[in-house]
């Protein structure tokens, strides 16, 4: 994939050109996040890179490893798990499994997804990684190959510890990340109920029943942390993730989300803005079996804007001087640029859409004779056989 630059867009930077947009809401929360994953576009944010304690929100990268390692072959979802004593110990929520039975990844999963099982954490951290310090060397690991610069784990419950923690948008991107890798584990999250051992416990994320449109993911809560949630919703073609840490209370921190959905759904949109191998320009090439090459993107790219800016979006492209054969595919040949309300946006490479092959020896001596004697009177001229 070539190198795209997204331009991320705060809240104040967005506001500024469109001042009828209104801000976002204020929350009385330690740290949130308002995100359009697919874009990485940052809609809202507030001490979004502070450090805070996860809680149970550690819980999503205890199921991304394990997402990872099914994935890889790793792990089987039908995998029995042998219970050891110390995750049936376990204490804070449980799945109530119980030492020295076995019971299914599947369901260890469903346990931590939806019940926030700490005894499930522990049992599937110690059959992915040997030992739950082993797995928690792979959480770091993860963590860093995301990104996540302001995380370090102690433990796969999310359990306190003075030197276990995250920040809003590092939860924010595994999240991002966890949506569009793994999308068949990350449905777990919208489950409403889970039964194991014949104890039914609902989700502990109340905005599965609020929002329609919610389908995830996690709480949090513990002394120090307050109420968390990191959730998700999406609708028609555009998702949003929100990270709220440090609400007062169990229904202020769903409320929050919930704020944060509403003002991004009503305010802002995702629009497709290149489509992938279309040909947006032609421009001539040098010394090459043929003259003309068609230009673009190799892959769709997309944009969040406020809704109003939209109408003042335009593109800006600017193609290399004498571009010369031989010529690949994804070649670099330009920039291309979408200006909105006088911002850069977006920027990206503008590349060759088909390989030309270069002329023989003499013809590629001619194209550059013809070019030599262009810019010795500063012109731009079309290539000649």
């Amino acid at each position: 994939m070539k190198k795209i630059l997204f331009i991320l867009l705060s809240i104040s930077t967005i506001a500024e050109s469109q001042s009828f947009v209104p801000d976002a809401p204020e929350l009385d929360v330690k740290s949130y996040i308002l995100i359009e994953p697919n874009t990485n576009t940052i809609i809202a944010e507030y001490n979004s890179e502070s450090e805070i304690e996860p809680a149970s929100m550690t819980k999503i990268m205890t199921s991304y490893v394990v997402a990872d390692q099914i994935s890889n072959g790793l792990i089987s979802l039908d995998d029995e798990v042998l219970i050891s004593e110390k995750a049936w110990r376990m204490k804070g929520s449980k799945t109530f499994i119980e030492a020295g039975k076995k019971v299914t990844v599947s369901d260890l999963l469903k346990g931590i997804m939806i019940q926030s099982g700490n005894d499930a954490s522990v049992a599937i951290a110690e059959y992915a990684g040997g030992t739950e310090r082993g797995f928690v060397d792979l959480m770091n690991s993860y963590a860093s190959s995301l990104g996540m610069n302001n995380t370090i784990f102690q433990n796969a419950t999310g359990l306190p510890d003075e030197n276990h923690f995250s920040s809003a948008k590092d939860l924010a991107n595994l999240t991002s990340n966890y949506i569009n890798k793994f999308p068949e584990e990350y449905a777990l999250y919208k489950q409403k109920e889970f039964t194991f051992n014949n104890i039914k416990q609902l989700n502990r994320n109340k905005l599965l029943w609020r929002d329609d449109s919610a389908d995830g993911v996690k709480t949090g809560h513990t002394e120090a942390a307050g109420y968390c949630l990191v959730g998700s919703a999406k609708r028609g073609g555009m998702r949003l993730i929100t990270v709220v840490a440090g609400s007062k209370s169990d229904n202020d921190r769903f409320l929050s989300s919930q704020r944060l959905l509403e003002y991004g759904f009503r305010f802002y949109t995702t629009q497709k803005m290149l489509i992938a191998e279309k040909e947006y320009q032609t421009i001539t090439i040098w010394g090459g079996e043929e003259k003309s090459l068609g230009v673009g993107v190799l892959e769709d790219i997309s944009i969040t804007l406020p809704r109003t800016s939209f109408k003042d979006v335009k593109t800006i492209y600017k193609v290399n001087n004498n571009i010369q054969a031989p010529i690949k595919i994804g070649q670099k040949v330009g920039t291309l640029e979408i200006i909105s309300n006088d911002n850069v946006v977006l920027a990206t490479d503008l590349v060759a859409l088909k390989n030309i092959k270069a002329k023989g020896f003499f013809g590629r001596m001619w194209s550059k004779f013809v070019l030599w004697v262009f810019s010795l009177f500063g012109l731009a001229g079309d290539d000649t056989d």
